[in-house]
């Protein structure tokens, strides 16, 4: 017998985006949650005005610990070392962003490394121009270049001016990757890069 399956309920287009300078870098992630007791080598842990918090650190694809083999370009590392902080910055959650700079990818031509959140609007606190400071490694949000509705011409100047002006995130470096747009309506996100695998398609358009 065959049940009712619903169509699911068709989203708008025109309704707000966000778009940013996508970072080109290692996705990682920051879980915080109060402790329940357990101790387990593999968490980092803080005790923050009389609560203990355990603190992990992530990649995209598996749990990460500070050490040769375990971790993913020192992200685990900076994150046990800085944990209280972390802690007081971000609060608990699970916070997504972008580990880059130095050795990482396109390097960025960067002497550091920093930690860049996705979510502009939760971390509105820590916008790119307004970072927090941890032994030189920068904790910021990822650049926005256009906050407002879907626009088919505002998505495709803000790829226009990162080719012809270079990385926003990175001033003066002239080779970055493209963008993410996150539609409010569908809560999604998507990329458009300045390579060859989307050459031509927003080009046509801008």
């Amino acid at each position: 017998m065959h049940e009712f399956v619903e169509w699911p309920k068709t989203k708008r287009l025109f309704r707000d985006i966000v778009v940013t300078e996508k970072l080109d870098g290692t996705n990682s992630a920051v879980h915080i949650s109060e402790d329940e007791g357990s101790l387990d080598r593999s968490r980092a842990y803080a005790d923050v005005d009389g609560t203990r918090y355990v603190i992990t650190a992530q990649s995209r694809k598996r749990i990460i610990t500070p050490g040769k083999t375990t971790d993913n370009y020192g992200f685990a590392g900076w994150v046990y070392e800085h944990a209280d902080s972390l802690v007081r910055l971000l609060g608990e959650g699970l916070h997504f962003g972008e580990w880059w700079g130095q050795g990482i990818q396109r390097n960025y031509g960067m002497e550091d490394r920093r930690f860049s959140l996705f979510n502009t609007d939760r971390y509105d606190h820590l916008n790119h121009d307004d970072a927090a400071l941890f032994d030189g490694s920068r904790v910021n949000t990822v650049p926005v270049l256009y906050r407002g509705t879907f626009a088919d011409a505002a998505i495709c100047q803000a790829l226009t001016d990162l080719g012809d002006y270079g990385s926003v995130a990175a001033p003066g470096y002239m080779n970055p990757e493209g963008i993410c747009v996150y539609h409010s309506q569908s809560r999604n996100v998507y990329k458009v890069t300045l390579d060859h695998n989307d050459a031509g398609k927003w080009e046509a358009a801008a």
